[in-house]
């Protein structure tokens, strides 16, 4: 039987012109190469102005790259090191975190390496000695360096790059390794800081750096995330018109309804999936309760949400 059809062979090989479909080009935004310069002068005021000046470390490769130009020779800078390090990491990285997030990161890295060796060597600041704000107070260097640095990753995290190739590791790695992408991350700094602290037989600083690490940690998630973090709720409930009707009349947004079947009960009920923020839960865990108590609520926090969700009735 002859086949007239139009439709793709699914035998035919990989290369064959009429199976290949062009790739959509990843389009940049002037915006986020505007906010990855911000993130790496950000970065280089929290790694040079503070930490550096203290001893203190960054945790990742910046970290790496602080302890490395700490032990070679003096025409080793540590600009140097950041990009020699960093930018094979995000080449490394560039068929599974994509093209923009690529580019957007060597940009970000660049940044932060020319803006630390402006710091140290161009511009009249004085870092031999100690912090130029904090002096040589190692904990008000590790809070605010760590602050800083967190300030600038997050920045560069929330527009679609990075400024450290250890998350591309991390994102490679880790699933083979049987690990989260942030356990492979605590695994790294935690080795590296045991490793500063066997080079310089001193415990001190290293401990300080992990304060500096779990600050940075912290700025990150603030930034990346926003302080208005979505959660979502689930509501299992035999009034879910009742509830969906005073839900969406308090917040003003959609809500979604699936069927749902109880497993011992056998009693139909209806799920009421709604996405509010931390400040909004209180209040719908009221409204709830007023119209069914026996509502069954469960609150689940929501890393992002994509899309546009309002009441259109």
């Amino acid at each position: 039987m002859n086949n007239t059809g139009t439709a793709p062979n699914p035998l035919a090989p990989a290369d064959a012109p009429a199976s290949v479909k062009p790739k959509k080009k990843e389009k940049l935004s002037v915006q986020s190469f505007v906010l990855m310069f911000i993130a790496g002068i950000i970065s280089a005021i929290g790694v040079t102005m503070f930490l550096a000046p203290a001893h203190l470390y960054d945790s990742g490769i910046s970290g790496t790259s602080m302890l490395l130009y700490q032990i070679t020779p003096e025409q080793f800078s540590f600009s140097l090191f950041l990009v020699v390090l960093n930018v094979p990491l995000f080449l490394f990285g560039l068929r599974k975190q994509g093209t923009a997030f690529t580019i957007y990161s060597v940009f970000a890295v660049i940044i932060f390496s020319l803006s630390s060796l402006l710091i140290e060597d161009v511009l009249p600041i004085d870092v031999s000695s100690g912090s130029p704000f904090a002096g040589n107070d190692v904990l008000l260097c590790a809070l605010f360096g760590g602050l800083i640095c967190g300030i600038g990753s997050g920045l560069s995290v929330r527009f679609g790059g990075a400024i450290d190739g250890i998350e591309v590791l991390a994102v490679i790695f880790s699933k083979q390794l049987g690990l989260t992408v942030g356990t492979f991350i605590m695994i790294y700094n935690i080795c590296l800081y045991t490793l500063i602290g066997c080079i310089f037989q001193s415990w001190t600083l290293s401990m300080y750096s992990i304060v500096t690490y779990c600050v940075a940690v912290k700025a990150i998630d603030f930034i990346a995330e926003g302080l208005d973090k979505a959660k979502s709720a689930m509501i299992v409930t035999s009034k879910a018109d009742e509830i969906s009707d005073a839900l969406s009349e308090a917040f003003g947004t959609g809500i979604t309804h699936i069927d749902a079947r109880g497993y011992y009960s056998g009693r139909e009920n209806t799920i009421v999936f709604f996405v509010v923020n931390r400040f909004q839960i209180t209040r719908l865990k009221k409204i709830v309760t007023e119209i069914d108590k026996g509502a069954f609520i469960t609150i689940t926090e929501v890393s992002d949400v994509l899309g546009r969700s309002v009441k259109t009735r």
